[in-house]
């Protein structure tokens, strides 16, 4: 069996045509300037458009790029699937926005830290924020207030799309994910801390993207719901026994 590669880049893509192919120019000319080996992983997901079929014409040219056709749509399904046909040693998880330039990756490896999870956040000492509407910021600041009152206290930023996983942690923790829309990142961090495993926020330069695919309103409905599902699923003992 070939040896795991020390990284993978898991790249969620649904609607993507536009903006998926300089994305990916980027992560592979960063790539191609590291020692370590590396895989790429761009997981599409019920897109309507090129998105998969461009996913595949770049992964035919570029060794180590795989193109994953998911049907269903929902950001946290593609993540799973791409976390779970992962083989690195770490796995990263990276918006195609480019809302974060890949060459602040090296942040969330280590030397830099050596928790098992590590997560991009726009909010601890030392981040910036650029080109943000203010309303949106606000919103944003008060999906996190709901989310430390019901599930992760402590943390200032849990839904920015840059995430690291161990190999180890990833696969103890993709397994049981059952939210598949927006609010996955929320279920894999209880998740994590029910089994004791660290998460360290990494601050970070992040430019705000006005074609995200963010729906400020129906997507913080679709959250609150989630968050109930998710305390729901913990007293019923759907994830099992708290580790700690």
């Amino acid at each position: 069996m070939p040896e795991s590669p020390f990284l993978s880049i898991i790249i969620p893509a649904y609607n993507e045509e536009g903006r998926l192919i300089q994305t990916l120019e980027e992560v592979a000319a960063f790539l191609a300037r590291q020692s370590y080996t590396s895989e790429v992983l761009v997981v599409e997901n019920g897109s309507r458009d090129r998105t998969f079929a461009l996913a595949q014409e770049f992964a035919a040219a570029h060794p180590g790029f795989r193109a994953i056709h998911r049907a269903q749509p929902g950001k946290g399904g593609a993540v799973q699937a791409g976390m779970l046909a992962a083989h690195g040693q770490y796995r990263f998880m990276a918006d195609a926005d480019r809302s974060m330039a890949i060459d602040e990756l090296p942040r969330f490896l280590p030397p830099n830290h050596d928790a098992p999870i590590v997560i991009g956040s726009r909010e601890a000492s030392g981040a910036r924020r650029f080109n943000e509407p203010q309303f949106r910021h606000l919103g944003g600041r008060a999906i996190n207030l709901m989310i430390r009152v019901l599930a992760l206290p402590g943390l200032q930023d849990t839904q920015c799309g840059y995430k690291l996983f161990r190999a180890d942690a990833a696969e103890a923790l993709f397994p049981h994910q059952t939210l598949m829309g927006w609010s996955f990142d929320v279920e894999i961090l209880f998740l994590a801390r029910r089994r004791g495993l660290a998460i360290a926020e990494q601050p970070i330069p992040w430019v705000f993207a006005a074609e995200s695919h963010v729906r400020p309103v129906p997507d913080a409905l679709k959250l609150g719901r989630d968050l109930l599902t998710l305390r729901l699923n913990a007293l019923r003992g759907r994830y099992g026994p708290r580790q700690v």
